[in-house]
C-alpha cells in the first residue's frame, strides 16, 4: 500500500531513489522493518482474542499412537490451537500495509501462506471436530501438490524471464545444474517438502515457532542479498530482480512469528496447529526457490530436515527391519522420552539452528 501511495507522487519518488538500495526505489530496509514491527504487534493484538475465541472452538487434543507420549504430554490437552490464523492474518496485513503489491514474487508469497493455511485449517477443524486424525495422509498429499503446482507454474512464469532463473546452485564451488521445465516438479517438491517438515517439527512448545524465527531471519538476508544486483556480484550469487521485495515478506514473518512465539513458549497457551505450521514452511519453501538456494535450505532449515529424517527412517526401519531406530520420532519425542527437559531441548533445538543460519549464510563467500 504504501509503495503504491508513493508511486502516485513520481516527484517525491525520484528524490527518495537517490536514497534507496537494491532493486526496489522506496526504502526497503526501512519496509521491512516496519513490516517486522507490524508483524509482532499484530500478533501480540490479535493474540489474545484469538486464544479466547479458539478456546471456545478449538482445543488440542492428545491423541498418539504412543500411549507413553500421550501421558507425557498430558498436560497439553485442551490447549487451544490453530493459533496459525493470526500468524498468517499478521503477516499478510503487514505485507499489504509494507510490500510492492504489483510484484510477482509478493503476490505469489500472500497466495502461498493463504492456501497453505486454508489447507491446515480444513486439516485441523476435521481433526478437532470428528473422532478422525484430520485429512486422509494421501489427500492432504494430494491437495498440497495441487496447490504447490499453481505456485511453481506461476513461479516458473516470472524466473524464465530472468538470466539464471531456472538453474540449481550448489551451495559450495561453482557447480550448477539447468533444470527447464523440470523447475515446477522441483518447486513442488520444496513447497510440499518444506512445509510438512515444519509441521513435523511442531510437537513442544515454541520449538517450531522459535527455528522458524531464525529461518526466516536468514532467508530475509538472503532475499535482500539477491535482489541488490552489486551484493548479489560480490557474493556471486544469482541476482534475481524484484526478490528484494521477498525482504518485506519474510521481515513480516519474523516478526509474525516472534509475537507468536510470545504466546507459544512454554508452557504454550496455544499451539500453531497445521493451519499455521504448513503455510510458514511453505513461505520458506518460497523464499529458497525465488532467490534459488533450495540447497541451501537445507543447511539454513537443518533442524526440520533432522527431524523428518528422523521419522522417515523410523518408519522405514520398522517396516523393513520390524524395529524402531529411536524411541518415538520425530527426534524431539525421542528426547522426550529420555527424559530430558522440555525447555532444554527446545532451546538446545533454537542454537543448532542458529548455528546452522550462521554457517548458510557464511558460505555464501566461500564459493
Amino acid at each position: 500500500m504504501l509503495v503504491w501511495l508513493l508511486n502516485r507522487f513520481s516527484p517525491l519518488l525520484d528524490r527518495m531513489e537517490l536514497y534507496t538500495t537494491g532493486d526496489s526505489r522506496v526504502f526497503l530496509t526501512a519496509r521491512t522493518a516496519l513490516a517486522s514491527v507490524t508483524g509482532f504487534a499484530l500478533a501480540l493484538l490479535l493474540g489474545p482474542f484469538a486464544i479466547r475465541w479458539l478456546k471456545v472452538r478449538f482445543c488440542e487434543r492428545v491423541d498418539s499412537d504412543s500411549e507413553r507420549l500421550n501421558e507425557l504430554q498430558f498436560k497439553k490437552n485442551n490447549t487451544p490451537t490453530m493459533g496459525g490464523l493470526f500468524i498468517v492474518a499478521a503477516v499478510v496485513i503487514a505485507v499489504l500495509l509494507w510490500g510492492d503489491l504489483g510484484n510477482r514474487f509478493v503476490q505469489l508469497s500472500v497466495l502461498t501462506a493463504l492456501g497453505f493455511a486454508a489447507l491446515g485449517a480444513v486439516d485441523d477443524w476435521i481433526k478437532l471436530s470428528s473422532s478422525r486424525n484430520g485429512l486422509r495422509a494421501r489427500t492432504k498429499f494430494v491437495l498440497q501438490l495441487v496447490l504447490s503446482l499453481g505456485l511453481a507454474w506461476g513461479l516458473y512464469d516470472v524466473l524464465a524471464e530472468r538470466p539464471g532463473g531456472l538453474v540449481l546452485i550448489w551451495p559450495i564451488g561453482d557447480s550448477s545444474m539447468w533444470l527447464g521445465s523440470g523447475f515446477v516438479a522441483w518447486a513442488m517438491l520444496v513447497l510440499v517438502g518444506s512445509s510438512n517438515a515444519v509441521n513435523l517439527t511442531d510437537g513442544l512448545d515454541g520449538l517450531a515457532s522459535g527455528c522458524m524465527v531464525i529461518a526466516s531471519t536468514a532467508f530475509a538476508a538472503l532475499c535482500y542479498l539477491s535482489g541488490h544486483s552489486v551484493i548479489a556480484e560480490y557474493l556471486s550469487i544469482p541476482y534475481m530482480a524484484g526478490c528484494g521485495e521477498l525482504t518485506v515478506v519474510m521481515g513480516g514473518l519474523v516478526g509474525a512469528m516472534l509475537g507468536f512465539l510470545w504466546f507459544n513458549c512454554h508452557p504454550a497457551q496455544v499451539f500453531m496447529g497445521d493451519t499455521g505450521s504448513l503455510p510458514i514452511g511453505a513461505l520458506l519453501g518460497m523464499a529458497a526457490l525465488v532467490t534459488r538456494q533450495e540447497l541451501l535450505l537445507v543447511v539454513v532449515g537443518g533442524v526440520f530436515v533432522v527431524e523428518t529424517l528422523s521419522v522417515i527412517l523410523q518408519v522405514v526401519s520398522f517396516r523393513l527391519l520390524g524395529r524402531r531406530v529411536i524411541a518415538c520420532s520425530p527426534l524431539h519425542n525421542h528426547l522426550l522420552f529420555r527424559g530430558e527437559n522440555e525447555s532444554k531441548i527446545v532451546v538446545r533445538f533454537w542454537i543448532g539452528s542458529v548455528l546452522l543460519a550462521v554457517v548458510a549464510v557464511a558460505s555464501l563467500k566461500v564459493r
